[in-house]
């Protein structure tokens, strides 16, 4: 706990054998109470690994549901477990786990109710070996984003976050898609419920067993995430509402 507040982390799992020793031997667990790994069918036996790990709740999805189905699942479970602070990890190790002390004490003092790890503040996404073209439609994508929803985060796409109980039950998670889109989803809901956002500076790693989508789910994802902020923009102006919000 941190200032009384339960911290449960949650890890959206698929192929994730390689890397989750590693990411879980990094979580802080004099203030993380609670794991949650949810396995969305994965080809490697990474719930061999959760298992030898003694990760407390591990949750196989009988067929694959997509990342936001993942996430879904994870979050459904941590309000489940009563937790005041969920904090969604990646378990491929793209991310550290150190930062969770730093993310959890700005929820826990009550200065921001969401926090994402950027990779964008500073240099540590090229610095961590991000494709030249990923970091150009980073910023393409986020640079619009802010337009549309008239904010100014440094990144949407970032896959490290934490949310407050608070923030987890006033959103429609539920509601959103069940693939990578999702993230843009929640984060629009999260605005559109006038929830501020901190951000602090993230490391990241890219390397061979580090998740990653390929170019064309890449632009399968912009278009999803334009459509997102597009559609945020027309609900806020009450043109056309959307069932998200």
């Amino acid at each position: 706990m941190l200032n009384n507040k339960k911290i449960v982390v949650v890890l959206p799992a698929y192929n994730a054998a390689k890397t989750l020793e590693m990411t879980y031997a990094e979580i802080p667990f004099d203030i993380v109470d609670e794991v949650v790994l949810v396995d969305d069918v994965s080809k490697d036996n990474t719930i061999e690994v959760a298992e030898r790990l003694g990760i407390q709740h591990i949750i196989k999805h009988d067929q694959n549901k997509g990342y936001g189905g993942n996430q879904k699942s994870c979050y459904n479970k941590a309000l489940e477990l009563n937790a005041d602070i969920v904090v969604m990890l990646h378990p491929d190790y793209q991310y550290t786990p150190k930062l969770i002390p730093a993310m959890c004490s700005i929820i826990a003092s009550d200065l921001y109710p969401v926090v994402l790890g950027s990779r964008i503040l500073g240099k540590g996404a090229l610095r961590g070996g991000m494709p030249y073209y990923k970091y150009v439609f980073n910023r393409f994508l986020t640079l619009t984003e802010n337009i549309l929803i008239g904010q100014k985060l440094s990144e949407y796409h970032t896959g490290y976050r934490a949310f407050s109980k608070e923030v987890l039950q006033s959103i429609h998670y539920n509601n959103n898609n069940d693939d990578f889109v999702f993230d843009n989803e929640m984060l629009s809901q999260i605005f559109m419920k006038n929830f501020e956002i901190a951000e602090i500076t993230c490391p990241t790693k890219y390397f061979e067993d580090a998740s990653s989508i390929n170019f064309t789910r890449s632009m399968k994802y912009g278009l999803g995430v334009l459509r997102v902020s597009l559609r945020h923009r027309l609900h806020k102006w009450n043109l056309v509402k959307s069932r998200l919000y």
